[in-house]
C-alpha cells in the first residue's frame, strides 16, 4: 500500500487490481479497483439538499478517478495512521481516519449531531480469499474497530461508544493467480484473523486516540470521558 495525502484527498494505491468489498458511497458492494481514495469535505459543504452521489462522481470524474473506491469523510486527512501486521507469512495493512463527533453505542440511537464525523477504514490483505472468507475477515476487522473504539472510553448518554452513525470498511485482497486457492477462512483462530485485528486495531486506535485528544482540547469531551455533541 503505497500512501499520499494532498488535501482534500488521501489516497491507498494498492498497487494493483484487488477483489474489494464495501460499503462505500462511491463503487461500494464487491468491485475490483487498485485505488481506495478519501475526499474531505467541511459540514458546510454538505447542506441537506445537496445530491452527494452525483457530487462526488463529479469530483472523482475531474481527477480520473472513476472506478476508485472512495470514502467521505470530515476528518482533516492528513490525521491518518497506517498500520501492518505480518503472522506466519501473512500480511496485512490498514489505512485509519477517525472522527468520533456523531459516536454512536451499538443497539441504542441519538439523535444525529451538528457536527459530522466517521472511521473510515482501508484494508488491504497480500492473500487472496474465497468471497466467504472476505466475509469473515470483513467481520473481524469490524469487531477490530469496534474494540479501539471501546478503549478509547469516549461515554455517550446511550453507554460507550461502538463506532459513528457514518463508519465504513474497505476490505481488498489479491486477486487469485492461475491455479491459486484462495485462502477459505479468516477467522480469529487463524493467522490471518489475527493480522486484521492487529493491523485494523493499531491504526484505528492511532487514529481515534489523536481525535480524542484533539477534541479533549477543545473542551468537547467532559472529564469524565463523555462526549459533548453539541460542543
Amino acid at each position: 500500500m503505497i500512501v499520499t495525502c494532498t488535501a482534500p484527498w488521501l489516497s491507498a494505491d494498492l498497487g494493483a487490481e484487488h477483489e474489494i468489498l464495501s460499503w462505500a458511497p462511491h463503487r461500494g458492494g464487491l468491485i475490483r479497483a487498485r485505488e481506495i481514495l478519501w475526499r474531505a469535505v467541511r459540514d458546510a459543504d454538505l447542506p441537506p439538499d445537496l445530491d452527494v452521489t452525483s457530487w462526488l462522481t463529479a469530483e472523482l470524474r475531474a481527477r480520473d478517478a472513476e472506478r476508485a473506491l472512495c470514502f467521505l469523510t470530515s476528518r482533516d486527512v492528513s490525521a491518518h495512521h497506517h498500520a501492518r501486521a505480518g503472522v506466519e507469512g501473512l500480511a496485512v495493512e490498514a489505512l485509519a481516519t477517525a472522527g468520533l463527533s456523531n459516536a454512536e453505542a451499538v443497539g441504542t440511537r441519538l439523535h444525529p449531531a451538528e457536527r459530522f464525523g466517521t472511521i473510515n477504514i482501508a484494508v488491504q490483505i497480500h492473500a487472496a480469499l474465497t468471497l466467504p472468507a472476505r466475509l469473515e475477515a470483513l467481520s473481524i476487522a469490524t469487531e477490530a474497530r469496534t474494540a479501539a473504539v471501546l478503549a478509547t472510553g469516549l461515554r455517550l448518554a446511550t453507554g460507550l461508544a461502538t463506532g459513528t452513525g457514518t463508519d465504513c470498511i474497505a476490505l481488498a485482497c489479491r486477486c487469485a493467480g492461475e491455479g491459486e486457492e484462495p485462502l477459505a477462512y479468516a477467522g480469529l483462530h487463524t493467522a490471518l484473523g489475527e493480522a486484521i485485528g492487529a493491523a485494523v486495531g493499531q491504526a484505528t486506535a492511532a487514529a481515534a486516540a489523536r481525535w480524542c485528544a484533539e477534541w479533549r482540547a477543545l473542551g468537547g469531551i467532559g472529564p469524565d470521558g463523555t462526549l459533548r455533541r453539541k460542543g
